[in-house]
């Protein structure tokens, strides 16, 4: 299941603060900030969509995301690859390293960072 732009938006400041209640939601938000029926109607289609939960405190609800940034980020990019490579992790680096600026340094740093991955998969 995926998530709304608003709905990602509040979901990078629950990533961020890991627990909150709505004051803290709301006080992330820049000016003019939203609703706070607004933001309580999109924490409430994102539990039903089980990405957050929440803790009752008396009345107030401390809210927490279930899914980790992580994961959520990972299933977008292999859909991108899948979406707009035709499922090819080598057409998307290809066009990731040429279409963008990357700087020698920058793909320096990628060529470690898959050699190191390489030898992890080898053992």
């Amino acid at each position: 299941m995926k998530l709304s732009k608003a709905e990602e938006q509040i979901m990078q400041y629950l990533w961020k603060l890991e627990k909150a209640f709505m004051k803290d939601l709301l006080n992330e938000f820049p000016e003019p900030k939203p609703a706070s029926t607004t933001v309580a109607t999109l924490l409430k289609r994102m539990k039903d969509k089980e990405f957050i939960s929440f803790e009752l405190f008396g009345k107030s609800r401390q809210y927490y995301p279930l899914v980790k940034k992580s994961d959520y980020f990972s299933k977008h990019v292999n859909g991108l690859i899948k979406n707009f490579f035709n499922d090819s992790a080598s057409q998307f680096a290809s066009f990731f390293t040429s279409a963008t600026d990357l700087s020698v340094t920058e793909l320096e740093e990628l060529r470690e960072i898959i050699d190191k991955q390489i030898k992890k998969q080898k053992k």
